[in-house]
């Protein structure tokens, strides 16, 4: 990653940092985040699972445990926010949040996944014919940097009520899950390439992540000022 990437990184990070800690402190759009966080969370099981199968399929046992333990983590943080999401927001919702299809792909789940992934199609980012490659290091970045933001996220929760401090033990064992993820991933990768293939292939979906994020917060912008002129 080369230096200009790199404070473009730091600068993206700072802004996701800042936008999610005042979104998830703010009792008023708490439950928004929290509803984007289930399904978030939940729409991931389908396509972990399937790559668990395919993994064993192929022969790669231990990939495939890895995956299949990712996807049950997946389940369990879903529910996390759900129970969260009752005990905050009673008003709100009557019924568990809905559950994204199992058949989800990676692609086209909000604006910034569209923007990470921008010249793969849907086809390509099926579990059935994603490029492994692809999958570790793409995958590899976000739960890397998901882990960091939950637990920015927690540590801003108001931890005076029983339901916020419930929120930020989920949030705290949910971003150890998530570096957990990212280790094993970097060590899938590892056991297929060399180390200077790794560090290039995380180079350039880093690279693909600040530009995905710098895309939507123009697109943010850019809405917002629309919304102001009308």
């Amino acid at each position: 990653m080369n230096f200009l990437t790199y404070l473009m990184h730091l600068a993206s990070s700072g802004a996701v940092a800042y936008y999610t800690a005042s979104q998830i402190r703010d009792s008023k759009t708490r439950p928004i985040v929290l509803k984007g966080l289930h399904l978030s969370e939940a729409g991931s099981v389908g396509f972990l699972s399937a790559l668990s199968e395919r993994a064993a399929n192929e022969g790669d046992t231990w990939l495939a445990e890895k995956l299949k333990q990712h996807a049950l983590d997946e389940t369990k943080h879903s529910q996390i926010f759900a129970h969260a999401l009752k005990q905050i927001d009673k008003n709100s919702i009557n019924s568990e949040p809905e559950t994204p299809p199992k058949s989800q792909s990676r692609q086209g789940r909000s604006p910034l996944f569209a923007a990470y992934y921008e010249g793969y199609s849907k086809e390509q980012l099926s579990p059935a014919v994603i490029d492994w490659d692809i999958f570790m290091a793409s995958t590899y970045i976000m739960e890397l940097d998901a882990g960091k933001d939950y637990m920015r996220m927690a540590n801003v929760l108001p931890d005076d009520e029983r339901a916020t401090h419930n929120l930020k033990l989920g949030m705290l064992s949910i971003a150890k899950d998530e570096t957990g993820h990212a280790a094993y991933l970097y060590e899938a990768m590892m056991r297929r390439m060399t180390a200077r293939q790794v560090q290039k292939l995380v180079d350039e979906w880093r690279t693909r992540k600040v530009q995905a994020v710098f895309k939507v917060i123009d697109y943010v912008l850019k809405d917002t000022d629309t919304i102001e002129a009308a």
